[in-house]
């Protein structure tokens, strides 16, 4: 009986196995080799490199897409075939990693987006985060909140609402206050040992909250932590006080949320005498203040970032996109747009490089007050704790990133 051999085949969308029948020459080997085929968009050479998020094996890409602005039941926001268009060209440029949450436009934006992946079908290859903790059914008082009850009820929503059966990256929204930290650890880890989520993280907790939660899984051998989703940019930078050096202790690195700080980074909003010009959310959410931003401080950051982009060439978002890229212990910054002259632009964002002396102007600009007792950080008190000695943790260049490129040799 002639001997049947496996050979191993690359195919675009899967992996698959073919039988075939070798000449008498080579009928004792055993044939694995990889067909060299072009390679589908996500693998192609783009302006959008992957990295592993936290201490994971998941490679997500640098520029997130955010959908929060995928509807417009919030009145502001982008219609369904607005939406596709920003999701195809985000695709298109090799993005992977795709953040929304059951709240967005009341469910909506969940369901465009699983809409979008299917119809694209790429659920494979596409990382979907999403997000818990508000409540969508008013008068219920467990229908919100972290606790276990809400948090299973709310991805077996999201599941439905995605079209999918299983979520990438599981975040909880809010500290609720309430909740024990205990109770949401283990749920996420019974929730990843079901297989309906495979990865967990936190978005906008207080920093002694997510260091007990990362340190319950450490010590208890739960699921850990992958993330930290929080709001950063050159407007808003108060999580580098705590947040950085927490993300690079316990291996929860940072996604970036607002970056653009709700579009002012971008130029869109101009200070008049009644406060700011423009249109856009800040104009239509004042009340909430999370929103306010029309402050002289935020007026001063503007113009120096202004003055860098017309230095360099580029837009104002893509510089405030590229200086916040590239602070310490991000990994991924969110983009959020309402069109996809917007996102065209944002994506690149990483093609360049601000000189370091045009960095510093940003950085002394937006510094954050220190305050009590951060003061006690800075080199004024800790140039005496170390004598006027110049030390540090490791020198430049003790740690080696990995960096892996190119299509692979394959074999013959």
């Amino acid at each position: 009986m002639t001997r049947k051999i496996w050979r191993l085949r690359r195919n675009i969308s899967h992996v698959r196995f073919a039988r075939f029948q070798p000449n008498a020459k080579r009928s004792k080997n055993f044939w694995l080799f990889f067909k060299k085929e072009p390679l589908p968009i996500f693998c192609r050479e783009t302006a959008l490199h992957y990295y592993t998020l936290g201490k994971t094996g998941l490679r997500v890409s640098r520029l997130a897409l955010g959908t929060m602005t995928f509807g417009t039941d919030w009145g502001w926001g982008a219609d369904e075939a607005a939406s596709r268009a920003i999701f195809d060209r985000y695709v298109a440029a090799g993005g992977n990693f795709f953040d929304t949450a059951n709240l967005y436009t009341n469910g909506m934006s969940e369901q465009m987006l699983g809409k979008f992946v299917r119809e694209a079908g790429i659920r494979d290859r596409a990382v979907i985060s999403t997000k818990f903790t508000y409540s969508m059914d008013p008068g219920n008082p467990n229908a919100g909140g972290n606790g276990r009850k809400n948090l299973i009820r709310s991805v077996e929503d999201s599941l439905r609402r995605l079209g999918t059966d299983y979520i990438d990256l599981y975040l909880l929204h809010t500290w609720d206050r309430l909740t024990p930290v205990e109770e949401v650890m283990r749920t996420y880890d019974l929730l990843v040992s079901s297989g309906k989520v495979r990865h967990v993280g936190l978005s906008d907790v207080p920093a002694w909250y997510a260091s007990r939660a990362q340190t319950l899984a450490e010590c208890r051998g739960l699921e850990p932590l992958a993330t930290l989703e929080l709001e950063y940019s050159l407007i808003e930078r108060n999580i580098e006080f705590e947040f950085t050096d927490l993300a690079a202790a316990h291996g929860m690195e940072l996604m970036v949320w607002s970056p653009l700080s709700c579009g002012l980074l971008s130029g869109k909003y101009r200070q008049s005498e009644t406060g700011a010009a423009g249109t856009g959310r800040l104009a239509m959410t004042a009340d909430n203040p999370i929103f306010t931003k029309f402050t002289p401080r935020n007026w001063a950051i503007i113009g120096e970032v202004e003055k860098v982009a017309q230095e360099l060439g580029r837009s104002m978002a893509q510089v405030s996109l590229n200086w916040v890229a590239n602070r310490p212990g991000v990994a991924s910054v969110i983009l959020g747009a309402t069109k996809v002259e917007q996102l065209e632009d944002n994506l690149a964002a990483l093609d360049f490089t601000i000189p370091a002396e045009l960095a510093a102007g940003l950085d002394a600009i937006s510094s954050p007050e220190r305050r009590f007792p951060y003061t006690f950080f800075g080199p004024e008190f800790q140039g005496m704790v170390n004598g006027g000695c110049s030390v540090g943790d490791k020198p430049d260049g003790y740690h080696q990133p990995v960096r892996i490129s190119g299509a692979g040799a394959g074999t013959k």
